[in-house]
Parts: structure tokens; C-alpha cells; sequence
């Protein structure tokens, strides 16, 4: 999804010709194989790298994989960066995620809170692996002098998203189940947990537009970049809401009828997700997709992967 996305906005905003784009998928190349890792970089002219690949998903994927989660995005991230560093990629753009940070962080959460409390435990594999993430970029820059940086995006949505009903993240997972729930004329949906977690969205074309951004910064602007614990920027739109808001949301946007119900046995996660996005903001970048007009472009996106 944030892959397809950035290549969009690089063929648009940034006049690159789809020549000068190198693209693998994930059948064309396995990131997690050394080997074939180190062969792409010799065998193509790599001037810069964006770090979108991942193994992702919601709490029910986080949980029912944990070693998945760890060691594909370990494995991935240590090829990527040691091997373009070997090959002298001197740019890189590494994508974390919001769960790096501790599951009581005080919020909005800031950069700073990287690592001084417990990570939530619902996904907590995923958390230390892209820890790992920013620790590289940060410590071959400091070794290497490399210009790696990181980015930390809220929780994203958008066309290209997973749709699957139990592996997904939460709004493409209740897209799908409002979606069914309409064309099946279901009285009642059924949603994970109480619904008082506050989450933040933030459109994925949006975290395209920071990532180019941010890999396009001067450096003296980017300064902090081979610090500890100070190399990593938050991407967020600045606001968040309940998963009761967002249901209702989703529902509206899809044309849902009927009553929504919550399941309180299961588990809710971490009580709040918001990112502080002030650095960023300051360096030039601000969000630019409001919730409906996404949710409304995911559904049509939705829609489209089922004709």
C-alpha cells in the first residue's frame, strides 16, 4: 500500500519518469534472503531507497504470528540497509510505525518517548523490530556517514490497503464488514473490544507526500539524524478519535443501516494512539486528507478488488 503510494507521488509531484524508478514485488524478490538481497543491489544502480516493505497487520494477525512479525521484519530492514550500504547507497528512507513507542507513552507522544516505558504487548514483536529499524539507519549513519532517516507514521489506510477479514488492520477490516454486512442486510455488526480506544488516521497518499518530503530535506534541516534517540520524525495528521467514532464513520460512508454492537471480551489495545507531528509540521509538511474523503476513496478502492 505505502509502496504503490509513494511511487504515485513520485511519478506525479516529483516529475521522475517510471524508468528511473527500480520496483520489486515481493514474488520478484524475498527481503528477508540475504543473498538475494546483496544480487539486486549489485546488479542494479541504486541511488536512493524508500523502506516501505513490511510485514503487517492488526492485533488479531500481531498475536496469532508474533515470530512472523519479528523475524520477516527484522530480516527485511538488517538485508535492505546493510546492503545498500555495501553497495553505497548514501539516502534511504526507513518506514516505522506509531507501536514504537511505550503502550502508556503520555500524548500526544513525541519522538522522545522512544523507549522509556513497556510496549503493548498485543504487538510488541512488530514494535521491537522496527525499533531495530531506527536504530540502524541511525547507527550507520553514525559509523558509516550514511543520510539514512526514519519515519513514523499513525496508523495509515487508502487504496491498496489488505482487505482480509481477520489479518487486517481496523478500517480496511471494517470496511469489509460493513460492506458484507450492507449487501447481506445484516440487523447488527459486531466490533472487537469496548470502542473507547482513540486512534489517528492518516491517508496513505498523505504519508507518501511526508516521505518524499522528508528524503528531500537539506540535511543541515535533518540534523538530529545520527543522534540517539533523536534520528526518527512522527507522521500524523494531529487528531484522533474513538473506535465507536470511526465505526460510525465507516458506516456512513458505506451506507450501513444497521446497529452496531461492541464486544468487550476482546481486547481493546493499546487506550491511545496520537502522534505529535510537531517536529514535521515545523520542517514544512502537513496532512492534507480529511478522514471521509479517505475512508470514502479506500471504499471505492475496496469496491474495485471485488469486480
Amino acid at each position: 500500500m505505502v509502496g504503490s503510494a509513494i511511487v504515485r507521488q513520485l511519478l506525479s509531484t516529483e516529475k521522475i519518469s517510471i524508468d528511473n524508478l527500480v520496483l520489486r514485488t515481493h514474488q520478484e524478490l524475498d527481503l528477508t534472503n540475504q543473498a538475494a538481497v546483496r544480487a539486486f543491489f549489485e546488479k542494479e544502480s541504486v541511488h536512493q531507497v524508500y523502506l516501505a516493505a513490511a510485514k503487517v497487520g492488526g492485533i488479531h494477525a500481531n498475536n496469532t504470528y508474533p515470530a512472523e512479525f519479528i523475524y520477516q521484519n527484522l530480516m527485511m530492514e538488517a538485508n535492505i540497509i546493510h546492503e545498500a550500504w555495501l553497495a553505497g547507497v548514501k539516502k534511504l528512507l526507513f518506514l516505522g510505525s506509531s507501536c514504537i513507542y511505550p503502550r502508556l507513552a503520555p500524548q500526544p507522544m513525541s519522538e522522545s518517548a522512544l523507549l522509556t516505558g513497556t510496549l503493548e504487548s498485543s504487538n510488541e514483536p512488530y514494535a521491537i523490530a522496527k525499533i531495530a529499524g531506527i536504530k540502524l539507519c541511525e547507527s550507520y549513519n553514525r559509523q558509516y556517514g550514511t543520510d539514512y532517516r526514519s519515519v513514523m507514521p499513525t496508523n495509515l489506510y487508502g487504496p491498496g490497503d489488505n482487505y482480509h477479514p481477520e489479518n487486517s488492520h481496523v478500517i480496511p477490516a471494517l470496511i469489509r464488514r460493513f460492506h458484507d454486512a450492507k449487501v447481506n442486510k445484516s440487523p447488527v455488526v459486531t466490533i472487537w473490544g469496548t470502542g473507547t480506544p482513540r486512534r489517528e488516521f492518516l491517508f496513505v497518499d498523505d504519508m507518501a507526500a511526508a516521505s518524499i518530503h522528508v528524503m528531500n530535506l537539506d540535511k543541515a534541516m535533518y540534523e538530529t539524524h545520527t543522534a540517539p534517540m533523536q534520528s526518527h520524525i512522527n507522521v500524523g495528521t494531529g487528531y484522533d478519535i474513538t473506535i465507536h467514532e470511526l465505526t460510525k464513520t465507516i458506516a456512513n460512508v458505506i451506507g450501513y443501516q444497521g446497529s452496531i454492537e461492541f464486544d468487550t471480551t476482546k481486547p481493546d489495545g493499546t487506550p491511545r494512539k496520537l502522534m505529535d507531528s510537531t517536529r514535521l509540521n515545523n520542517l514544512g509538511w502537513h496532512a492534507k486528507v480529511g478522514l471521509e474523503e479517505g475512508l470514502g476513496s479506500a471504499y471505492k478502492d475496496f469496491l474495485q478488488k471485488q469486480q
